[in-house]
């Protein structure tokens, strides 16, 4: 583990130098903080402050996601995280990340500026600046729904998807369902990756022949919505299994709008079980993640990566929650209105 005179020999300046540059002094230049900063990072230097301290400072990073209310889907994962470090009287930052924030600065170099232990990522896609250097970071790290391979300090907790797209196939499936369309979320995504070959095997696995007339991308959106339920409807979909409930939400709007009742003409199904689910018309049927639950868990993972306890994966079971947008194939598609008409 390099020290403080470790980082001034390497750098040939005084240690007082080096300490200032690491505990933010005024009287350095930002070049030679930055410099002092860089290196120490390179060195693996870890700070007394941050190996002893009984009070641990750390953050949860979010970028691409609501958390503001509890509709919104990082809501009640930050909750539980906070809900958790509270009783271990740990310190919790949440900062909104963005393109400019990574590109202005290394991760690690940030985490050791700021005196973070360690930290949550939220939102984050594995093209972004920050996640692709945590293949040799060193610094506690614990991702949503991204997994880094080998290194033996980042941890990914999140929902079971193959089971749950599974449980929400064969649901389908069994309401006598054959033609399931399925609106994914957003592309270079891990868990929306996870969720396309859990359909593919779910599907063969009932019995049924995918179409990739029916499998789509989308974003994380309702707004989505329109630019495939057309496409859906003309290949003959009898149900439409969504990435999310915000998806589905704007997918039985779409239906609506083009003159379809759900799910006497045609079923949706969502994922999350947001609580905007229960407030659909009609009431959402849709797979569960318990996000306060996700939350308790990245603290576990975090606290393990902390006190050198490498955890590769924490996954929590999907729940299935019947609701009323789901029912029995119709014998015959219903006529529907274009959106010229």
């Amino acid at each position: 583990m390099a020290t403080i005179k470790d980082i001034a020999n390497r750098l040939g300046i005084a240690v007082s130098t080096v300490s200032k540059g690491l505990n933010g002094a005024s009287d350095i230049s930002d070049d030679m903080r930055q410099l002092v900063l860089d290196t120490a990072v390179e060195m693996g230097y870890a700070s007394k402050k941050l190996k002893a301290g009984s009070t641990r400072k750390v953050c949860i990073l979010i970028e691409n996601m609501d958390y503001e209310n509890i509709d919104q889907f990082g809501y009640e994962i930050i909750m539980g995280f906070k809900l958790s470090a509270a009783r271990r009287h740990w310190e919790v930052s949440v900062i909104p990340a963005d393109l400019n924030m990574q590109t202005a600065e290394k991760y690690d170099t940030y985490m050791l500026k700021n005196g973070f232990s360690g930290a949550f990522l939220l939102g984050f896609s594995l093209h972004d600046d920050w996640v692709k250097q945590l293949n040799k970071t060193t610094v506690p790290t614990v991702l949503l729904d991204n997994y880094i391979p080998v290194n033996p300090h980042v941890g990914y907790v999140g929902t079971d998807s193959s089971e749950g797209i599974s449980i929400a196939v064969e649901h389908l499936h069994s309401l006598g369902h054959e033609k399931i369309a399925f609106l994914n979320g957003s592309k270079n995504s891990m868990v929306s990756d996870e969720r396309y070959q859990a359909f593919l095997q779910s599907m063969e696995e009932q019995g049924l022949t995918p179409d990739k007339k029916l499998m789509e991308y989308g974003y994380y959106v309702p707004d989505c919505a329109k630019y495939h339920v057309p496409t859906f409807l003309e290949n003959g979909a009898t149900a439409i299994l969504c990435a999310s409930d915000l998806i589905a939400s704007g997918v039985i709007a779409e239906l609506t709008k083009r003159g379809l009742n759900v799910p006497e003409d045609i079923s949706v199904m969502g994922f999350d079980d947001l609580p905007l689910a229960s407030a659909l018309t009609p009431p959402l049927t849709t797979i569960r993640q318990d996000r306060t639950d996700l939350g308790k868990s990245a603290f576990l993972l975090l606290d393990g990566l902390i006190h050198n306890v490498s955890v590769s994966k924490m996954l929590l079971r999907a729940k299935f929650i019947k609701r009323a947008s789901t029912a029995a194939a119709a014998a015959a598609p219903k006529n529907y209105i274009t959106a010229e008409e």
